[in-house]
């Protein structure tokens, strides 16, 4: 027997295949990119998920010995198709990096009150959330809004082409900032407020649940037997805090992917006041009864921005040759740039739409080396800041489990490491939202008796990279002057 788990990010799907033991037996990805119509809008072609989810499938189910018995979607949050009776997609998707919404996101806030609404929803109003974004269409593109429409997740959109219901599981339906967190439904008075029923939405299921099968048509499509059973995900931020093994409290896992997110569990939402002035989101977990306390910040789309920025990627060079070439040529100390990351505008703790980044030290002597490495240190101060942020909501830690694109680059490791003051631990696989997804997959057909014994079958650390307390004194001044540079920003970041 295998399982075949899908992470449906905002650029890319991946696909792995594990055996019942946790091994990994093969795995494929396929990009795709966003399109920008307008400044602050974000879209892509729907179709763009369907194709990406086949070929991921058939690719990563080649040669594989044992037949897929599960497969298990888990996604990216926020970002959502809307479809008409038939299923079919009625206008792109609209992502989750789109800021469009700035006038329904601070008229809920308004209608709602900012605490009212955190104490529902574990969210604070903002744009990239789903339902502002739905109320803008109704405002300005009601071609794309009728009673038939339905706003799914990418999940629920790809299960329709599966042929089963539009399923989402609570994390995700978190994400949206109208499902209550405490009662796991979507909210009536948010609801009749925005102007939608519960139909119109995807139907909230938790995490694990099997969707159905695939019939013979959407398994030709997929390369995989007719059959297999289809699990319902969730949310990819606690979907790789359980494939990294951080199911404990105490236990911080950090997502490194376009946004930076790190994770704890607790077994009730942390709403507090302390929570609310920082702007943390608190919602439904993918392991039930517990909940997800997030704090989150831009980081891999700054790093893939300066590389768009300098290099041709049609050339013959790959990204990793170039990423590899600054790495190597990067000063040994620090560079003195101050660089913010805030390409969409800032997260935790003031979630400002308005902000930009900023390059702040450029001297006639800066190489691209010194600017790579300091958007790694720009990177590396706000982790140090959300650490902060998070311990003093759901209590001190010393332990981060990492996992996702910014850990391919050692330097990157060490400087967040040194500069907070954290231990990083390193899995062996790397896919920790695809690992979240075969435990689902294995407790949902019922293989393993319990969440804990599933992780120790699947979960495997790999290495530690140590805080380097030299580094951390070398870094002193700069992390003063990045603070200060932000606290100099807000006043011409504010609309």
């Amino acid at each position: 027997m295998s399982l075949l788990a899908f992470d449906i990010g905002s650029s890319a799907c991946k696909a792995v295949a594990f055996s019942s033991d946790g091994t990994v037996l093969s795995r494929h990805s396929h990009s795709y990119d966003p399109d920008f119509p307008a400044p602050s809008h974000a879209e892509m072609d729907a179709k763009n998920f369907w194709e990406a989810m086949c070929i991921c499938s058939r690719e990563a189910a080649k040669g594989l010995t044992d037949p897929v018995q599960a497969m298990c979607l888990s996604s990216h949050g926020e970002s959502f198709v809307p479809v008409n009776a038939r299923g079919e997609a009625v206008s792109p998707a609209i992502l989750n990096q789109d800021n469009r919404a700035v006038t329904q996101t601070d008229w809920l806030e308004q209608q709602f009150g900012r605490k009212h609404l955190f104490e529902i929803t574990g969210l604070v109003s903002h744009p990239m959330y789903s339902l502002p974004k739905i109320m803008w269409l109704k405002a300005h593109q009601p071609q794309a809004f009728s009673p038939d429409t339905r706003f799914v997740s990418v999940i629920g959109y790809l299960l329709l082409r599966l042929g089963l219901r539009p399923y989402i599981d609570f994390s995700l339906a978190s994400r949206y900032l109208v499902f209550d967190v405490r009662e796991c439904r979507w909210h009536d008075d948010i609801l009749k407020a925005a102007g939608l029923s519960p139909e119109q939405l995807p139907i909230p299921v938790p995490a694990g649940t099997v969707a159905g099968e695939l019939n013979a048509e959407s398994a030709g499509h997929l390369g995989l037997p007719r059959g297999t059973k289809v699990v319902v995900g969730g949310h990819d931020q606690p979907c790789g805090a359980l494939g990294l093994g951080a199911i404990e409290p105490g236990r911080v896992a950090d997502s490194m992917g376009t946004y930076e997110c790190l994770l704890g569990m607790s077994s009730a939402p942390v709403h507090t006041e302390i929570a609310l002035a920082n702007s943390l989101n608190s919602y439904r977990h993918v392991i039930p009864g517990k909940f997800a306390t997030i704090a989150f910040f831009p980081s891999g789309i700054m790093m893939k921005w300066f590389h768009d920025f300098l290099y041709d990627t049609g050339g013959q060079q790959s990204s990793s040759d170039h990423y590899a070439s600054m790495e190597a040529n990067a000063p040994g100390g620090p560079t003195g740039l101050c660089i913010t990351p805030n390409l969409v505008g800032t997260c935790n703790p003031d979630f400002n739409p308005h902000a930009r980044a900023v390059i702040f030290g450029l001297t006639a002597e800066t190489s691209r080396s010194h600017v790579y490495k300091g958007i790694l240190e720009g990177i590396a101060c706000e982790f140090s800041a959300m650490t902060k942020l998070l311990g003093n909501a759901i209590g001190d830690f010393g332990d981060v489990h990492v996992t996702g694109g910014g850990t391919v680059s050692t330097l990157g490791l060490k400087l967040r490491a040194s500069i907070a003051g954290k231990r990083l631990h390193l899995m062996r696989s790397p896919d920790a939202v695809c690992v979240g997804g075969a435990i689902l997959a294995v407790l949902a057909i019922g293989e393993h008796g319990s969440v804990s014994e599933t992780v120790d079958h699947f979960v495997r650390e790999a290495s530690v990279v140590e805080p380097d307390s030299a580094m951390r004194v070398a870094y002193t001044q700069q992390i003063v002057q990045y603070q200060r540079l932000h606290s100099a920003l807000r006043p011409l970041q504010s609309s």
